[in-house]
């Protein structure tokens, strides 16, 4: 007896990929409105054109859909909140930083309540990359140093960064991202130098 082959469709497979798309803009769009995210699933399948149990198949509570609209939102963005590099890590806010500003109320929608929520979930992963993207870099320097370096690397290269060189240095988004990343390679530099010497 032969066994059974899974039949695969790249035509399902699409459709799949464009009704989960829809059903993270309708999240977006209701989280734009309602930054509580109070929206029900029901408001969230009638905003996407979908039925209720579509969310349901695609998502299997509103939690995995809001830990799915984060990286959805970053991914609109062209941000790499989970760098997997250390040359990512450097260069990561030349990139996201300059989407931060034409990408509307993507800096505040993140200081809901909603937005604040998806942001802390996806906290332990964003470390967890982050310190292994410097492990490497910063194996001969003290754990103290380590941590402080990794906190400040956490902080230029967030939309927090990008708001302030903004509105108190003047920055655009393009000199904002090429400062921020100019900060993270200086700072890891200055303290291998200085525990080299």
């Amino acid at each position: 007896m032969s066994p059974t082959r899974k039949y695969r469709s790249p035509l399902r497979e699409a459709q799949a990929h464009e009704t989960r798309e829809r059903i993270l803009s309708a999240a977006t769009e209701l989280l734009g409105r309602n930054p509580f995210g109070d929206f029900s699933t029901d408001e969230i399948a009638t905003a996407a054109g979908v039925e209720r149990r579509t969310v349901f198949r695609h998502f299997s509570n509103k939690e995995a859909l809001l830990d799915a609209l984060w990286g959805f939102v970053n991914e609109q963005l062209e941000a790499q909140p989970r760098p997997s590099s250390f040359d990512e890590l450097v260069s990561g806010p030349r990139t996201a930083v300059p989407a931060f500003g034409p990408a509307p109320g993507s800096c505040g929608r993140a200081r809901t309540p909603a937005g604040q929520a998806m942001r802390l979930r996806a906290v332990p992963a964003r470390r967890a990359a982050f310190h292994a993207c410097l492990a490497e870099e910063l194996k001969q320097v003290s754990a103290e140093e380590a941590e402080k370096i990794e906190a400040l690397a956490h902080l230029l290269y967030s939309a927090g960064a990008w708001e302030t060189l903004k509105d108190y240095a003047g920055m655009d988004g393009e000199t904002a991202g090429e400062a921020a990343s100019w900060a993270i390679k200086t700072l890891v530099d200055a303290v291998i130098a200085k525990n080299k010497s």
